[in-house]
């Protein structure tokens, strides 16, 4: 008896097409956190450093009176507050969060999404008529972006250079100045003059922060290691490396040498255009 064939044997083409047309359709709600950490209006950036920390998130969502009513972020608290040398117990979230918020549908596509998070410059709330029911970031959205003409772009194209780079020997208290000061995500440490690891604002939160640990300590020390780097590839093939590394940002080499750094964020913004 004759084996039937599969669809895909009769049709590769067409169930390839219809496959990458529904990745491409694929929406908020498909993708969203669905477990939202929420803050209360008068706690300080101290608390809030200290939740992000424990739960390694990069946000909250700020509340009062039960409602959802901004967003504060690892960035407010590296450039709105230790950048200036501002003390965190102190400062109170309502002097730095990001308010209203910027909403959005879970039924709205992933493509309508990335494009209204580069519009506004902002993690985005998802809403379902007026309840909260997600926050969708820019790492969240890497996951599922399709192989379109959009994403087969070279990284070349979006990366950030020249890179900024630190040695190892200077204090994480300094790192989070020049990170504060250039607003930036990251820095690569240098050691005995070769790329050696990277330092993030998440490692400030988690490592420092979050444990009380002294930001005298050298970076070296508190660096990402080893550097996990790409080669100059496509959009598509940075965002399948930073999903399965979970990781946000990639520096980019090529002749052996750092060219740049990409980032969810930059990943995100060429998929809107």
């Amino acid at each position: 008896m004759k084996k039937r064939r599969s669809l895909r044997e009769d049709f590769p083409i067409l169930i390839d097409r219809v496959y990458e047309l529904f990745r491409q359709r694929r929406f908020v709600e498909d993708v969203m956190s669905q477990e939202v950490v929420m803050i209360n209006l008068e706690a300080s950036m101290g608390e809030a450093s200290r939740i992000m920390g424990a739960k390694r998130i990069g946000s909250l969502i700020v509340e009062a009176k039960g409602k959802p009513v901004g967003i504060v972020t690892e960035r407010d608290l590296l450039s709105k507050v230790l950048a200036k040398g501002k003390d965190y117990e102190k400062v109170g979230i309502r002097d730095v969060m990001s308010s209203p918020l910027i909403k959005i549908s879970p039924e709205v596509t992933i493509k309508e999404a990335a494009r209204t998070m580069i519009a506004q410059k902002s993690r985005l709330a998802v809403f379902r008529e007026e309840t909260l029911v997600g926050i969708i970031t820019a790492a969240d959205l890497i996951k599922s972006l399709p192989e379109s003409p959009e994403t087969l772009m070279s990284v070349d194209d979006v990366m950030t250079k020249p890179v900024v780079m630190v040695p190892s020997n200077i204090s994480v208290e300094d790192v989070t100045k020049i990170m504060g000061e250039k607003r930036i995500g990251s820095v690569i440490i240098i050691k005995r003059g070769k790329p050696f690891g990277i330092f993030t604002e998440r490692d400030l939160l988690t490592t420092f922060l979050t444990r009380g640990k002294s930001l005298k300590t050298k970076v070296g020390a508190a660096a990402s290691s080893p550097l996990i780097t790409i080669p100059v590839t496509s959009i598509h093939q940075a965002a399948l490396t930073m999903s399965l590394k979970h990781i946000r940002r990639l520096p980019v080499v090529a002749d052996d040498k750092i060219v740049g750094i990409v980032t969810a964020r930059d990943l995100v913004e060429a998929y809107a255009r």
